[in-house]
């Protein structure tokens, strides 16, 4: 294949790349970006495989084969509510993919070819895979609930961080100096595997939506480091490309949550102390919830004009969102207006919900975003919560030190009245009680979700 030919494909390859991303800014556009995205990398990847020379035909395709058919099946099996936590494991073979493919050019290199760029290039990739590979498992963890999602810090473990952060460097320069001493490339690489286990580790499941868009920017840059090991061009399109884009997210998510993009990146260096002074649940709860049924929200909804929804976490678990959007219909059909609020990190994973209610065709105009949607809501008759809780916890604005305190929510308890689905009184990730489901005009529907909005729909037909 002539060098030409390389280059035009290279070309086209990262066209697709900026047009994709261009398409996943906007839930209309997404999936034509994602398939856009997808047929970039296909050429990328089949036009280095063949320029390289590196295997055959018959190998070549059957890895294409064996790959989209595990990626086929991923894709079906997976369900929508562990979609955060497989965008995680994504991010992390990622990482891992960089050490790998830099790991072996580096050991395969003689010295007289470690040039230093070659050097820098490999450690640099090396190190973040490494702490993005080992991150990411920490992350999947914690949303798969294989671990705590509790915030687990020791006496010291910044200044532990640090060692192993400065020892990372030095063994690396060791490593670019000395090539034929191959150990030292070793210890750097087990150094920071550690360190990406640490920098995970100390955060809670509050902020995971944040730390998987952390990790997604840190395998894009092992990604470009490994692009200049290689000297493959649209390597570096593409891992700056994910690496930029992914930290902005990460920065736009810390904003919506009201984090120091510094505390998430260095595991809360500099945070403030986490102690609750909210009160305890039995403070909170006792005696103040009132619990409704299906029949008495219908008779609320009859008269109202104005309902917001807010979709959570417990819908996606639920999949309620089909129930959800023959409600909304319902509710329409009987001239109400009916909008859907979204926080920005509701569920686990950015744009979570905007997903899930895109698949049940709910039109993109009804879905108001949080800052447009709190100026509606002392003017709406009813809201109901579906599966939410931190994003709707008023201690998140009105309390001095918790979790929460200081992350922008929405203010759905200054709506006329409020109706909560859910199971339980359990907190959510940040673990603390909520406020709301106390308050006096608020109203506890304990169910699945999916259960409740079908009958809560039912109802509404009797009147």
């Amino acid at each position: 294949m002539s060098a030409d030919i390389i280059r035009i494909a290279y070309l086209v390859a990262a066209s697709f790349f900026i047009l994709g991303l261009k398409g996943l800014s906007h839930p209309r556009t997404a999936v034509r970006g994602n398939r856009l995205s997808a047929l970039g990398m296909f050429i990328a990847i089949l036009v280095t495989l063949i320029d390289q020379q590196i295997v055959g035909f018959e190998v070549i395709a059957a890895g294409i084969i064996l790959g989209g058919t595990i990626g086929a099946i991923w894709a079906l099996k997976v369900p929508m509510t562990a979609m955060p936590q497989f965008v995680g494991l994504c991010n992390g073979f990622g990482g891992g993919a960089s050490v790998l493919v830099a790991g072996a050019a580096y050991l395969e290199a003689s010295s007289s070819i470690m040039t230093l760029q070659f050097g820098i290039s490999t450690m640099i990739s090396s190190l973040i895979g490494g702490i993005t590979f080992w991150g990411s498992l920490i992350a999947f963890g914690k949303l798969q609930g294989l671990i705590s999602e509790k915030a687990v810090r020791f006496a010291g473990d910044h200044f532990i961080k640090a060692l192993l952060l400065g020892g990372t460097v030095v063994t690396g320069f060791l490593g670019i100096l000395n090539p034929e001493d191959t150990e030292y490339y070793w210890i750097m690489l087990g150094l920071a595997s550690i360190l990406g286990i640490l920098l995970v580790t100390p955060i809670g499941g509050a902020d995971m939506p944040v730390v998987i868009a952390l990790l997604n920017s840190y395998s894009g840059m092992a990604a470009a480091a490994t692009g200049f090991v290689l000297s493959n061009n649209v390597l570096i399109i593409a891992g700056s490309l994910v690496g930029a884009s992914g930290l902005i997210l990460t920065s736009i998510m810390c904003k919506a949550m009201n984090r120091s993009l510094t505390n998430v990146i260095f595991a809360g260096v500099g945070a403030e102390s986490d102690s609750e002074t909210s009160g305890s649940e039995d403070d909170i709860y006792e005696g103040k919830v009132k619990s409704t049924t299906a029949e008495e929200i219908a008779m609320v909804l009859d008269s109202a004009q104005r309902v917001v929804i807010v979709p959570g976490y417990g819908m996606a678990v639920a999949q309620a969102q089909h129930a959800v959007r023959d409600l909304a219909n319902q509710l329409e059909s009987a001239d109400i207006e009916v909008i859907f609020a979204i926080h920005p990190v509701a569920g686990r994973m950015p744009g979570h919900m905007n997903v899930l209610l895109a698949e049940a065709d709910v039109p993109y105009d009804q879905l108001k975003e949080m800052d447009e949607a709190n100026g509606g809501f002392e003017q709406t008759d009813v809201t109901i919560v579906i599966g939410a809780n931190d994003v709707v916890n008023p201690l998140a604005r009105d309390a001095a030190d918790t979790p929460l305190t200081g992350m922008p929510i929405l203010n759905v308890d200054k709506s006329r009245t409020v109706v909560v689905i859910k199971r339980s009184l359990s907190p959510g990730f940040a673990g603390i009680p909520n406020p709301l489901f106390a308050a006096e005009n608020c109203l506890m529907l304990f169910a699945d979700g999916k259960e409740a909005v079908q009958e809560l729909s039912t109802a509404m037909k009797e009147i």
